[in-house]
């Protein structure tokens, strides 16, 4: 345990503590009935944290934190940061094949869930989990036991325990402080899509934080009276803006429910909504539910997309529903602390390419680098090209992937600095703000996931009756979804999607399936991803097309089915 000093400004306890100051009791989150003031979430987690601890393994190096988004989601997430050791936010709607992968790649000694996470800790003990966990639900009539299976009585109905160690909850281990770290310790580990197959952990120290919610506090001014949507997943980087302006400022966190789209607009007066932040898919959404209308939402004052891109028409149609809010589209990878530019958009008087909203202009105290198609640097004395990939270096990025493997081909170190290729393509302006223009490699955003298409690929072929598959981004709804071409014998759709989401998150198991007896090839004689990409959006496919066999002699047998 180290002994440096605590600072408010310096950690993502910190923050809290900030928030403690300004707003002791005032609420800190309303979750569906629930809500918690700052006092009472602070207590919760310090106790929580204290028991966590007393049950760690020595020289345990990451707690996993298993949430949801109910209210006790908020003290389970915080008491991990409390431990002083590197937290690893967990869905509990993940595949528990996913999870444990995270879990033993980030190196987590122990699990604390929250109130909902039974079913999530069941399945990962289905899948072979054996960490030592604390669950409150269901242990404050049970402290001391040792989890082994089997049924108990709380709160009047029987549970049955995950048969993995328990941790018991002890009011007398809570913490009197949350344990002390350096900002150069790790905060969290949040795991990006793959292209090997695998997540890939990206840890986030506690000084890529501190610049980012600094840049954030001279930006936005944020205060105990404002009102955060909390639309993200806690596993989900954006998430962390969520909850660290809103407790750094001592302001409320409010999650909408998923029925609360139906009529968001009456949601946000209820609740007095200040900030919304999300995916630009909300957008989509909440203009088919009709709530779009000019003025709908005018307790907003601050409204923040990112994740996909923005298009101009959502950016106008959201300003004029919410009239009296700044609409800003932000911009960053998880490698790159959360978002790392932003841009500022003035209806009817910005500038669009390609009817999209800019990514602007990069976070003070980073660098830019934009990479020609080939990769190569510009000759000397020339000038850097305007448009290319764009790559960025500065105090937000990670040092590196927990695998140093996947780091190849991700990072560059170039003129004394250690830059991040996003894979995206933009365009500088004249004024120097990035306008995006597409990915340049097989990564796509699906409702604002990040995944390699590779991955999908590598869990396709792992479904039984699939030889080969090939998955392609299909635009739709403002957002894109996913659709597979595999080779094989002819599969339910229903049965491959069933077989994916033991490995993919919900959100990027794709939408369509189609059997081919081979795939169709480009010039080069490669897999003509164009070609199906066309086809995923419902065009006919050709008569015929040229394929190889693995002895490469030439069929005329292409067909979909």
């Amino acid at each position: 345990m180290n002994t440096t000093t605590l600072t408010t400004d310096a950690t993502l306890p910190g923050r809290f503590l900030r928030g403690l100051a300004r707003s002791a009791d005032g609420p800190a989150v309303r979750a569906g009935t629930g809500t918690l003031t700052y006092r009472e979430l602070h207590e919760r987690a310090l106790g929580l944290a204290g028991s966590l601890l007393a049950g760690l393994p020595a020289g345990s190096r990451a707690v996993g934190v298993l949430v949801g988004k109910g209210v006790s989601a908020y003290p389970t997430l915080l008491a991990g940061l409390y431990t002083g050791v590197t937290t690893v936010p967990l869905q509990q709607t993940f595949p528990a094949a996913r999870t444990l992968r995270m879990i033993e790649a980030s190196g987590v000694d122990a699990l604390i869930a929250d109130d909902d996470s039974l079913p999530a800790l069941l399945e990962l003990a289905a899948a072979g989990a054996r960490l030592p966990v604390l669950f409150r639900a269901h242990t404050d009539s049970t402290a001391g036991t040792e989890g082994l299976g089997g049924g108990e009585g709380v709160g009047g109905a029987a549970v049955r325990r995950p048969p993995m160690p328990w941790i018991p909850y002890r009011a007398d281990a809570a913490l009197a402080e949350p344990v002390p770290t350096r900002p150069d310790d790790v905060a969290y580990v949040l795991f990006t899509s793959g292209s090997t197959g695998r997540p890939k952990g990206v840890p986030v120290t506690h000084a890529n934080t501190d610049h980012y919610f600094r840049l954030l506090d001279a930006r936005y001014e944020f205060g105990p009276e404002d009102v955060f949507t909390q639309n993200f997943d806690l596993n989900f980087d954006c998430g962390m803006f969520d909850l660290f302006c809103a407790w750094g400022s001592g302001g409320t966190l409010v999650p909408p429910p998923a029925a609360a789209y139906r009529d968001m607009p009456a949601f946000a007066a209820e609740h007095g909504l200040t900030v919304w932040f999300s995916t630009p898919s909300a957008v989509a959404l909440i203009r088919r539910m009709g709530g779009l209308r000019p003025g709908a939402m005018d307790t907003l004052r601050w409204s923040f997309f990112a994740g996909e891109a923005l298009s101009s028409r959502d950016a106008d149609d959201w300003a004029a529903a919410a009239p009296g809010s700044v609409v800003e589209n932000l911009y960053g990878p998880t490698e790159l602390t959360i978002t790392v530019s932003s841009h500022r958009w003035t209806p009817g008087q910005d500038r669009a390419l390609n009817g999209m909203v800019p990514i602007g202009t990069v976070h003070e105290g980073h660098a830019v680098l934009l990479l020609p198609p080939d990769g190569e640097q510009a000759p000397p004395g020339v000038p850097a090209s305007d448009e290319g990939e764009l790559c960025i270096a500065g105090p937000q990025l990670t040092a590196g992937y927990l695998d140093p493997q996947d780091d190849e081909g991700r990072f560059l170190d170039r003129d004394g600095q250690r830059w991040y290729r996003t894979g995206d393509r933009v365009r500088r302006d004249a004024d120097g703000v990035l306008h995006y223009l597409g990915r340049g490699d097989s990564q796509v955003q699906v409702h604002g996931v990040r995944v390699e298409l590779a991955e999908v690929e590598a869990a396709a072929r792992e479904c039984d009756g699939v030889q080969d598959a090939v998955a392609v981004a299909v635009p739709t709804g403002g957002t894109v979804e996913l659709a597979v071409f595999y080779t094989g014998r002819p599969v339910p759709p229903a049965e491959l999607a069933r077989g994916l989401r033991r490995t993919l998150p919900v959100a990027v198991v794709p939408k369509r399936y189609t059997h081919l007896d081979a795939f169709p090839l480009n010039s080069n004689r490669k897999t003509d991803r164009r070609q199906l990409a066309v086809l995923a959006t419902g065009a006919p496919p050709p008569a015929a097309a040229d394929t190889v066999t693995r002895e490469g002699t030439q069929e005329r047998s292409y067909g979909a089915k």
